[in-house]
Parts: C-alpha cells; structure tokens; sequence
C-alpha cells in the first residue's frame, strides 16, 4: 500500500513539472521532454511520459506541446478553462458573474464520473472520485459546450 502512495505522488509531482514545463518552454518532442525532466530529478520512461501527455490533455500545436484550451462556444457559455488540482479536483475558470449557470450546465449533463460541483462567481470546483474520472469528466465537460 505504502509502495502505491508513494508511486502514485511521484507521479503526480511529475505530471506537475511536465504542466510546468510546457507552459515554459517550447517543448517539440518526447525525447526533449524526457531532457528537462532529468534535468529536473524526474526519471521516466517513454511510455510514461506519452500516459502523462495524454492524461493531462496535451496536444501538439505548430509541432509544440501546449495545453489544451477553450472554444470558442465553451467562452460564449462563459466557460474559460478546466485545469486539475490533485487528484479528485477539476477548477474550471468562468466569465465572471457565470460559474452558476456553467455549473448548472455542467449538474444537468449528469456526467456519471463527477461526484459534486461548487460554484462562486468566476470558478467552480467540480469533484471526482480518481484521476481516471478526472480525465473522462474534462472531455465530457468539453462536450457539452462543443
């Protein structure tokens, strides 16, 4: 049990350091990825590195890796962005004054993965029970304003 823990914070703090790193630098390739990681004291294989990139929703743009972003009828919703923290926790960013009417949007679409949402003014907490279903309600999230 302890083994898992501690397998799965490391791969946590990696998949932190490799969100950081593309909002860093311009990072064209797995193999240049891989670089700075080591620089930076994370080890990981290549097929780590391509679960990370798809579990974080990374794509490539102009042959560089960049963060997923908006659309433009997510915006005309107010919905801004989706980003993780943790585990279990997806932030979504709204235009302000419309978190509620997303995140009745979002309650009405009954995404089986997502447990809960809390919404104030510009940003809703929407909670999930593990990272797989993180990702699954990102994408599905995205759907309903496609």
């Amino acid at each position: 049990m302890q083994r898992y823990c501690i397998k799965a914070m490391l791969k946590t703090k990696r998949q932190e350091k490799i969100l950081n790193l593309i909002k860093s630098r311009h990072v064209r390739s797995q193999l240049d990825l891989t670089a700075h990681l080591e620089h930076a004291g994370f080890y990981a294989n290549q097929s780590s590195i391509s679960r990370d990139l798809l579990e974080l929703g990374i794509v490539k743009v102009h042959g560089i890796y960049a963060l997923p972003t908006t659309n433009d009828k997510a915006s005309a919703h107010g919905l801004l962005s989706l980003d993780t923290a943790g585990e279990i926790l997806i932030v979504a960013k709204c235009e302000s004054g419309l978190a509620s009417a997303v995140a009745v949007q979002i309650d009405n679409a009954d995404i089986k993965e997502i447990v809960g949402t809390v919404a104030g003014d510009d940003t809703i907490f929407i909670a999930v029970k593990d990272r797989k279903e993180q990702r699954n309600a990102i994408k599905k999230i995205w759907e309903i304003f496609d």
